[in-house]
């Protein structure tokens, strides 16, 4: 057998994304500049922060009018009250609030901190970027644009229940096979896999991370070796990842 190798490339030179940029294009110049092939077979991952500011996923504080709620939580965590308030905007629930931590679901399904709304690597002191309004499709139309068609995710850094520090992760993908269902193989020693699934777009996500500088303005990463996951269709997305509530023993 073949040994496998995995490799993860930053492609530099990326301008500041705005509103309306065409981002499968902007990449693509730039790794052409680079000398940096976007092959078929790889695997481009993007930071969830570029998508949002190319889809005008920004708010100003200056326009938000917390409501009580949100003042209410605001004064229980030390944080700002129209902050709280979009946090709110873009969540389903509140499942922690506690300890300076506002930990919600958001309107994907997502359990994370402050439903994935920040104020890292965006022009301006009051401004927060929030999550696309949809990460697969995002995935899908920016796939469809790039030559080569390879496959796209989109990334954010989640923290981990149990474990210290944060993790980059799939929130929206398309032509990558999320979840590597192997229940039902056998290991080497001949034992029937029971509860193997590997979640390749997340594996992809975070070995991405490794390869970027995150105030460098690297926000993509092309992985290469992972061929054998991506797929000629779009596939179901990074939805498939997210836990059924049925399932969910935690939050």
């Amino acid at each position: 057998m073949t040994p496998l190798e995995l490799s993860a490339r930053a492609v530099p030179g990326l301008a500041e994304i705005r509103e309306g940029d065409d981002l499968a294009a902007l990449v693509t110049r730039a790794a052409e500049d680079a000398g940096i092939e976007i092959a078929a077979g790889d695997v481009l991952v993007l930071s969830q922060k570029v998508v949002s500011k190319a889809e005008g996923r920004l708010v100003r504080l200056a326009d938000v009018r917390p409501a009580p709620r949100a003042i209410e939580l605001a004064g229980t965590l030390g944080k700002d009250p129209r902050a709280v308030q979009v946090v709110l905007d873009e969540s389903t629930a509140v499942l922690r609030a506690e300890r300076g931590v506002l930990i919600t679901r958001t309107r994907h399904g997502l359990v994370c901190a402050n439903a994935g709304v920040d104020r890292s690597n965006v022009p301006g002191d009051d401004v927060l970027c929030l999550l696309p309004l949809d990460p697969d499709a995002s995935a899908r139309q920016i796939r469809a644009a790039l030559p080569h068609s390879p496959a796209v995710v989109i990334a954010d850094s989640f923290g981990r229940a149990w474990r210290l520090g944060l993790a980059d992760v799939a929130i929206g993908c398309a032509g990558l096979t999320a979840l590597d269902d192997r229940r039902g193989t056998r290991d080497a020693g001949g034992r029937q896999l029971s509860a193997t699934v590997d979640a390749v777009a997340d594996q992809a996500a975070s070995a991405a991370a490794l390869a970027r500088d995150k105030a460098g303005r690297e926000a993509a990463v092309v992985v290469r070796g992972l061929d054998r996951y991506v797929t000629a269709g779009d596939g179901p997305g990074a939805a498939a990842i997210v836990r059924p509530r049925d399932e969910d023993l935690f939050t």
